[in-house]
């Protein structure tokens, strides 16, 4: 229940100008709270006197079948001047589906943006039952304080059984801000999503640097929520029979909620801006290339090829690459059609953000390499002398469809 401090408490109202729900009232100089609250915590941020308090009490296993379906955090990114869907949505989307079909629940989307949202019924093209659009002018640019304000309300209104985000930046942030304020476990950089037989979420991910995968459950507390890594799962294909009951969700966003503010974006570019998460071709260095200055085939290998470069954690410290083009656990997880390995060894750490690559072409100068064990397609040799004569003939056979 949400408590009030009756010393605490000067009557100033901006709990009730924060509250989404209109449940907090200020009458005889006290906040007084009504049975429309959630326990969402908006109200928390915003006392400046620490009047207010959460007392949660945990889930008893006779009320976890009060919270039904699964959501997804349909997180949107602006392209063209309008807001859409990232793809590690569709791949959330496509997993929520098979996890809701086990349940036998609904899969809901939840979309946060401003009047620039476009593209809504895509995400019922890949599975989603509902989609619920949170729209509001401050909406339209992510911010901490604001989609986590309006994402915990619905959660705590809706009471879904699993929520997922994506393992974003954006979604690294909010989901453990979500999870705090409504006192939830949260796994994260999950690899793998199951129901068990007590349809209980069980949640995989790498544990002790990626040597063991630790399968964790929430039994305790509702909704069960996690954050998948990109390119972990494979998307769908897109049903476009299929259609959603897309429904407005009203918005209350004072905009003191936001504490912050963006006063400059700047994007890279060149290399350092190049998305390798969404990327179909990766020309990836590592260690064995012994020098900054013999990424250069590699780098040119990857433009004839029509894609990006990338490279391995160990270069990356070494100041060869910026870190948004490290592959890898700590780095970014990769899926594209096409990934050569050159000069890297294959540490677990970095077979894990790379292994859902369609097809793997390693090249290395040891045999026993551990990359060998997950590549397609496996050359021993020197990269020094391999690549320069790779792309040579890739050049050759361009010229030759033209």
């Amino acid at each position: 229940m949400l408590l009030v401090n009756a010393e605490r408490c000067n009557a100033c109202g901006l709990c009730e100008k924060t509250c989404p729900f209109g449940a907090i009232a200020v009458k005889d100089k006290i906040a007084e709270v009504g049975e429309a609250c959630t326990l969402c915590g908006a109200c928390l941020n915003a006392c400046p006197q620490d009047a207010l308090s959460l007392e949660r009490k945990q889930v008893r296993l006779e009320d976890l079948a009060r919270y039904r379906n699964v959501f997804v955090w349909a997180e949107c990114e602006s392209r063209q001047g309008r807001l859409r869907p990232k793809r590690v949505v569709y791949e959330l989307l496509s997993q929520g589906r098979r996890l809701a079909d086990r349940l036998g629940q609904d899969l809901a989307a939840i979309v946060l943006g401003d009047d620039s949202l476009t593209d809504m019924e895509t995400l019922g093209h890949q599975g989603a039952d509902r989609v619920l659009v949170c729209r509001h002018e401050l909406l339209g640019r992510y911010t901490t304080d604001g989609f986590t304000h309006v994402l915990a309300a619905v959660i705590a209104k809706e009471k879904p059984a699993v929520v997922l985000y994506g393992a974003t930046p954006n979604g690294r942030d909010l989901a453990p801000r979500v999870a705090a304020r409504l006192r939830l476990g949260l796994t994260a950089d999950c690899t793998g999503l199951d129901i068990d037989e007590q349809d209980q979420l069980v949640q995989t991910r790498p544990a002790f640097g990626g040597n063991i995968m630790a399968s964790i459950v929430s039994p305790f507390t509702r909704p069960q929520t996690a954050t998948v890594r990109p390119n972990v799962f494979a998307a769908a294909a897109a049903d476009p029979s299929r259609s959603p009951a897309i429904q407005e969700i009203q918005v209350s966003l004072p905009r003191t909620v936001i504490r912050t503010k963006v006063v400059e974006e700047i994007r890279l570019e060149g290399d350092a801006g190049a998305g390798i998460d969404e990327a179909r071709v990766i020309v990836s260095g590592g260690r064995g290339c012994h020098e900054a200055a013999n990424l250069k085939p590699l780098k040119d290998l990857a433009a004839e090829l029509g894609g990006v470069l990338a490279g391995s954690r160990a270069i990356v410290e070494l100041g060869w690459i910026p870190h948004t083009l490290q592959v890898g656990q700590s780095g970014i997880t990769v899926g594209p059609d096409l990934y050569i390995a050159v000069g890297i060894s294959g540490a677990i750490q970095h077979l894990v953000g790379m292994n859902s690559s369609k097809t793997i072409i390693a090249v290395n100068k040891d045999p026993d390499a551990p990359v060998f064990k997950v590549a397609d397609l496996a050359v021993v040799g020197d990269a020094q002398e391999i690549i320069p004569r790779l792309l040579e003939e890739v050049r050759r056979l361009k010229k030759g469809e033209t």
